[in-house]
């Protein structure tokens, strides 16, 4: 066989890389990222064991998988990385999740839905707000705690109570609006639908239009944070 020479070419000099940790569960996040991000940002995604019954001992036990999965990732000089998931970063800390990610890639900013959310409704200038969660009644209440005590207040809130991750992603567009619709009839100031397996792609910007006021959700607050981060780098 005969040996050809080649030439290289850097095929991505103006775009940023951001590494993703996507739940083994997850169906919607990678898609809907996609959908909001721009094409000069480049997504590399690797998956983090988890359970399919989403509880807090379930959420919490994926603290010790971070490293590992986080050294999956191709080594690249990153602008941003993720960890896509709301309730579990919620229960086992934000800055324990960087501090993970960070023991594989230091130095990297490490954002997660609950702290893009958090950021989100703050550059708003959103207070009051309507939560909508898939989860049990523990894990929404710890996704409410968490907002109150970092300042804000939930005007009103209401859940599926559905335990079953593979289960979230399947909940009709049909019943998203109208739990949504239910929230921004309340005295909020925006409504946010928490879980990145929650699928609101399709309609949100129906639902900003018809409720009167933001609409934001686990994807597309992580959307608009990574695209925050990668600017600042």
């Amino acid at each position: 066989m005969k040996q050809v020479q080649y030439q290289t070419q850097d095929y991505f000099a103006d775009s940023h890389a951001v590494g993703v940790i996507v739940l083994q569960t997850d169906e919607v996040m990678e898609d809907e990222l996609r959908q909001w991000l721009p094409s000069t940002t480049r997504l590399y995604h690797t998956r983090i064991p988890n359970d399919e019954i989403v509880n807090e001992e379930t959420l919490s036990a994926m603290h010790a998988h971070l490293p590992d999965v986080t050294r999956m990732l191709p080594k690249l000089d990153y602008s941003a990385l993720v960890y896509g998931c709301t309730s579990g970063a919620t229960f086992i800390g934000e800055q324990r999740v960087a501090d993970a990610m960070h023991t594989v890639l230091p130095g990297v900013p490490v954002t997660t839905p609950i702290t893009a959310v958090k950021a989100r409704l703050r550059d708003l200038g959103a207070k009051k707000i309507g939560l909508l969660t898939p989860y049990e009644p523990h894990v929404s209440q710890t996704i409410q705690d968490h907002l109150i005590s970092e300042g804000f207040e939930i005007a009103s809130a209401c859940a599926f109570f559905e335990k079953r991750d593979k289960m979230v992603c399947q909940i009709s567009e049909a019943s998203i609006k109208d739990a949504v619709m239910e929230l921004a009839a309340t005295d909020c100031d925006a409504v946010f639908g928490s879980c990145t397996n929650l699928r609101i792609a399709g309609i949100i910007d129906e639902l900003n239009e018809t409720a009167g006021k933001p609409v934001l959700t686990s994807n597309s607050a992580l959307a608009w944070h990574i695209d925050y981060l990668v600017n600042q780098s």
